[in-house]
């Protein structure tokens, strides 16, 4: 019998019986102009089947030339990554059927990558340390992508029908993936979230990739087995593929470790399969059978040569790396005196890019982090989705700081007008003409607005008059209230002032 979809075993108890193995796969698409193999364009979001050549798309004759670009940023990768890099490696074609594969293979490098034996350590929420040790960094190219219909939240998985995209065919692609993760125990979900999020922020800060996971241009596949406790042998490993988002590769791992567990327990067999994460209940689903290396039946592609990368290019490309996350984190971190674990917690949230962004974009440090960590964090948290995902961008909140600062909108109506970008509303400008929200500035109004508070509130008079300043907040709070909150609280509080003398 199958196990069901919540015959799940108690974490706790997954931890008493079994050491958990685990291994990360990490695809990132690389930001060039062109694909890896040809001159179409390799930008995000065009029209279906609009960047397409008769390369990505396989056509007979059609020939394949590396992209330069494309074989140095490799390079940079692997550079950032601690790894060794080949002086000599090759492209192989990885035989398999696809929909979504026009050629019916994919190049790929398999036993010669361009970058091996690496390691990237990273930072757990307590401060821990944990060093995740890579095996290689290949290139390869993209697939193209697959929009099931009638499925749930587009998956396979109950669908009817599928339409086949090939924009992304042929798209730069790396995958660098892990050694076998041993003795993380009840922290191998915790691991795995920190390793992709210290790697995003990685090939982001050395500027190959967005690595926007909403939109694909890095995923995540995650290999779990577990072994009885003092088991040497690895168990039989499952990879959860094309996980989109931090929350999620955390997920995937601790429903596997659970799931297999119960599973085991049941007497049932691992089954070395693919499987597919679900998003709506954090579960996975079976796939299909997992090929080895042997049923791909690589072999080097007899239409490319191989890659070389003398030393000293090598040396020049290393020369380009700028000054990497962790030591920028340490130097901003005493720039904006905030603590170790604060950074953190910025980096965990997927805050950190987001604020220096919105800095370029002519805020301070403090403005900026004031905004995503509490009221925009807030709303993320809300929709259930990342920060970096909020329908914001961090020019649109450097423009409502400002306009806060120019007296332009009180923080009540510049929170107004953040939310209505986040509706969908328009831009910040429109949001703010559509919905009325800029400060009024009529004297006459405003006073009319005073006059009547402090004729509502004689006692609060008296109080002021006998010595009392403090008490003038009531009567602010009367005006922006009669002005719907859109009074200049400088024109407010001096008028106030004023009037009581």
């Amino acid at each position: 019998m199958t196990a069901a979809i919540h015959d799940l075993m108690d974490f706790d108890e997954v931890l008493e019986k079994f050491d958990p193995v685990m291994g990360l796969e990490v695809h990132v698409e690389l930001a060039t102009e062109t694909k890896m193999f040809s001159t179409s364009s390799a930008h995000f979001g065009a029209e279906p089947n609009s960047n397409v050549d008769p390369v990505s798309l396989g056509l007979p004759g059609a020939l394949p030339v590396v992209n330069a670009k494309g074989v140095e940023w490799a390079i940079k990768i692997g550079l950032a990554l601690n790894c060794q890099i080949a002086e000599s490696s090759r492209f192989a074609r990885k035989n398999y059927f696809y929909p979504d594969q026009p050629k019916g293979y994919q190049i790929s490098q398999y036993d010669e990558p361009i970058a091996y034996d690496g390691w990237l350590d990273v930072v757990l929420d307590d401060g821990t340390e944990w060093r995740v040790e890579i095996e290689r960094a290949h290139m390869e190219e993209d697939t193209g992508k697959l929009t099931h219909l009638g499925g749930v939240a587009g998956r396979i998985h109950g669908a009817t029908a599928s339409l086949v995209d090939c924009n992304r065919a042929g798209v730069p692609l790396i995958e660098i993936v892990t050694k076998p993760i041993l003795g993380a125990g009840a922290r191998a979900p915790e691991i795995a979230r920190a390793y992709v999020t210290a790697l995003r922020e990685l090939v982001k800060a050395i500027g190959v990739s967005d690595a926007r996971m909403d939109q694909g241009s890095m995923r995540v596949d995650s290999n779990v087995s577990l072994r009885p406790i003092g088991q040497e042998e690895f168990g039989v490993r499952t990879e959860t593929k094309n996980i989109n988002s931090l929350k999620s590769v955390e997920q995937a791992v601790r429903y596997e470790m659970m799931r297999q567990a119960a599973a085991i327990e049941n007497g049932e067999e691992i089954v070395q399969e693919t499987r597919h994460y679900q998003e709506l209940d954090g579960s996975t689903r079976k796939g299909r059978p997992k090929e080895s290396a042997e049923d791909y039946r690589y072999f080097n592609d007899p239409d490319l040569p191989p890659v070389l990368a003398p030393r000293e290019w090598v040396e020049e490309i290393r020369a380009t790396l700028p000054e990497l996350p962790w030591v920028r984190r340490a130097r901003l971190q005493e720039e904006w005196g905030i603590s170790e674990a604060e950074m953190r917690d910025l980096v965990n949230a997927g805050a950190l890019e987001l604020i220096l962004a919105t800095v370029d974009a002519g805020t301070t440090a403090d403005e900026a982090r004031a905004w995503w960590v509490n009221y925009l964090s807030a709303a993320a948290r809300e929709q259930d989705i990342e920060l970096e995902a909020l329908a914001i961008t961090p020019e649109q909140v450097a423009e409502v700081v400002g306009l806060v600062k120019e007296g332009k909108l009180t923080t009540k109506l510049a929170r107004q007008a953040v939310d209505g970008v986040l509706a969908g509303e328009g831009t910040v400008s429109e949001v703010i003409a559509a919905r009325g929200l800029e400060v009024v500035r009529d004297d006459g109004a405003i006073e009319a607005a005073v006059d009547e508070a402090l004729a509502a509130n004689p006692d609060i008079v008296e109080k002021y008059r006998a010595g009392n300043t403090k008490v003038t907040g009531a009567i602010v709070g009367a005006v922006m209230k009669a002005t719907r909150g859109k009074a200049d609280p400088a024109l407010v509080n001096k008028l106030i002032a004023e009037k009581l003398k």
